[in-house]
């Protein structure tokens, strides 16, 4: 399976926390595609000359967070990202449009 992330979703939350400015939501599909998206989040951080990158929980786990300063990634398999809902927490929030079937 390629590395694109399913149903992605970016949300604009300034003004509404200072958790962060932006949460991009994605679903993988199975743990190796989790892991493949963390991979290419951070290669991508780091080109962008993005440092500090931390990263919360595990691919196995189905929820694993990298925190880019500004921007929040949740990389979730389907079941956690239908259990947390993220978007429905955070509904006040605008959605950015995003490419389809990009990589977070």
């Amino acid at each position: 399976m390629e590395k694109k992330a399913l149903e992605l979703v970016a949300l604009d939350l300034r003004g509404l926390t200072i958790i962060a400015d932006f949460f991009v939501v994605a679903t993988g599909a199975s743990a190796p595609h989790l892991r493949a998206l963390v991979e290419a989040v951070q290669e991508t951080a780091k080109r962008q000359g993005i440092t500090g990158v931390r990263a919360e929980g595990e691919e196995a786990s189905g929820w694993v967070l990298l925190d880019l300063g500004e921007v929040v990634v949740h990389l979730f398999n389907p079941e956690q990202r239908e259990f947390y809902k993220l978007e429905r927490l955070w509904a006040d929030a605008e959605r950015l449009p995003l490419p389809e079937g990009g990589t977070p």
